[in-house]
């Protein structure tokens, strides 16, 4: 009986410690074998939609689609851009927003322009639109007298290309223009200031660079460079009728603000039809 005893004590320790080194190596291999058998992660993340391109757009703003993860890989070890938080730059639209269309600004009119000085010849004369009414005007909206008149068909001093002004070559308007043409070809012209003032109290202030005689069209005002601010002078050359016309050119050197007694001289346009 103590035989089987002492046969019991050393035999049964010595399974039971066998049975426990048996279980712990499987353990050890159920806990090894998925890491073990896990393929090479690629050297490269793999290529994934530009998540601000619309192309699969997230069921909502607030709860987007996890992205998707192989199975059994842990969160640590999975590569590229699925594994770093999207991030919206301030006042950027979220992927997926439907954006507002909104409508475009109404631009403002440009300020048109009041009157004309050209101080080297004595020209001082307030401005009015080509397509104001004068009583007893005349014919085809013949200019009247003792203003001059600004083209509908160009811009204004404060926009890019030609303003077109345009006067009678009579004393106190544009005759003196007219005079100094026709000595070698205008050259005492050319570098004369002419000052535009605007009825938002702007002066722009231009250079005479080119005197035109005998014009038969509208390209010195067309013919503009890009960027480019121009004005143009034009008057006749003839008794009424008389097709050729004078033009002279400047260009914007400088705007200033201007003091609104000065923006706003009184416009008396007069009829002269058929008057001298």
């Amino acid at each position: 009986m103590r035989t089987l005893i002492r046969f019991i004590d050393r035999f049964v320790p010595a399974l039971l410690m066998a049975a426990g080194v048996t279980l712990l190596a499987a353990g050890l291999l159920s806990y090894a074998s998925p890491a073990l058998g896990d393929p090479a992660l690629p050297s490269e993340p793999p290529s994934v939609a530009d998540p601000f391109l619309p192309t699969q757009e997230p069921e909502s703003e607030a709860s987007p689609s996890p992205p998707q993860r192989s199975p059994g890989a842990s969160p640590s070890t999975v590569p590229g851009p699925s594994s770093a938080p999207t991030t919206t730059a301030p006042g950027a639209p979220s992927p997926g927003a439907t954006a507002t269309p909104v409508a475009p600004p109404t631009a403002a009119p440009p300020a048109v322009a009041t009157r004309v000085v050209i101080p080297s010849t004595r020209v001082d004369l307030p401005i009015i639109s080509r397509l104001e009414r004068v009583p007893d005007q005349g014919p085809d909206r013949y200019p009247p007298c003792d203003v001059a008149l600004y083209h509908d068909a160009f811009g204004q001093p404060s926009q890019e290309g030609s303003t077109y002004l345009y006067a009678h070559a009579r004393e106190g308007m544009f005759l003196s223009l007219l005079d100094a043409s026709m000595r070698q070809d205008g050259a005492e012209l050319l570098g004369a200031l002419v000052q535009v003032y605007t009825d938002d109290d702007r002066l722009f202030l231009y250079s005479i660079d080119r005197v035109k005689r005998h014009a038969l069209d509208y390209s010195l005002a067309i013919n503009v460079p890009a960027g480019e601010q121009r004005l143009i002078l034009q008057t006749s050359e003839g008794p009424r009728g008389t097709v050729p016309k004078l033009q002279i050119a400047a260009t914007l050197v400088s705007e200033v603000p201007a003091d609104p007694s000065e923006s706003h001289p009184r416009a008396q346009p007069r009829a002269c039809y058929d008057t001298p």
